[in-house]
């Protein structure tokens, strides 16, 4: 307390702070601090799954690229483009006429194959081929050359599902077709497979 002339003035006390604030604040950077290890945590893991999210996307693209060139090149008639196992429906060969392993009601998965004769992937031939490996430019970044590396793709499975396309009033479209490709695959840091899904439509026409 100090003196202004005749009138005395009060000096505001000084404070730190209190137990209880400090505890609350070193809780409150706790949790944010855990909160922010299990953010990194699943960044880290993701970055580890990329190669392998990367070589599914591609699998699936192989296979739907295969049965689209097949039906451009007229390698394969529309009737062809089909399941051989369930419902079919031919227009001029008689049932099965469909090429394709699997069913259209479930997921049918096989090893990813190298093409087999016909040179379209999915079909029963290919296992004849032997399994297919991804093919890595090895330390020099450049393809075939010595120190290329070979991948085995045996952790990887593929389905083709080809299921026919009704209107509105469920009428059967005879000249469009369903495509679903699934990639099913297991990662170190998963304890369940994960799947890629790649969803499109293919028409009898180029």
């Amino acid at each position: 307390m100090g003196h202004r002339g005749n009138t005395r003035v009060r000096k505001p006390a000084e404070r730190g702070f209190s137990l209880i604030e400090v505890v609350v604040s070193m809780a409150v950077l706790t949790v944010g601090m855990v909160s922010l290890l299990g953010v990194f945590g699943l960044a880290m893991a993701s970055t580890q799954t990329t190669q392998q999210d990367m070589i599914a996307k591609q699998l699936a693209n192989e296979a739907y690229e295969s049965i689209v060139t097949a039906r451009n090149s007229t390698q394969i008639n529309w009737d062809e483009i089909q399941n051989n196992a369930g419902t079919q429906y031919c227009t001029v060969n008689p049932s099965p006429c469909g090429i394709f392993v699997g069913n259209q009601s479930s997921p049918q998965f096989q090893a990813i194959y190298n093409a087999g004769a016909d040179g379209i992937f999915g079909t029963s031939d290919d296992a004849n081929a032997g399994e297919e490996t991804l093919q890595d430019p090895g330390p020099d970044g450049i393809f075939q050359t010595a120190d290329d590396t070979f991948i085995p793709l045996t952790g990887y499975q593929r389905a083709i599902q080809i299921s026919p396309l009704y209107d509105a009033s469920g009428n059967l479209i005879t000249t469009v077709r369903s495509i679903t490709i699934t990639v099913q695959y297991v990662t170190a840091q998963s304890s369940t497979p994960k799947t890629y899904i790649l969803n499109s439509i293919i028409s009898q026409y180029q």
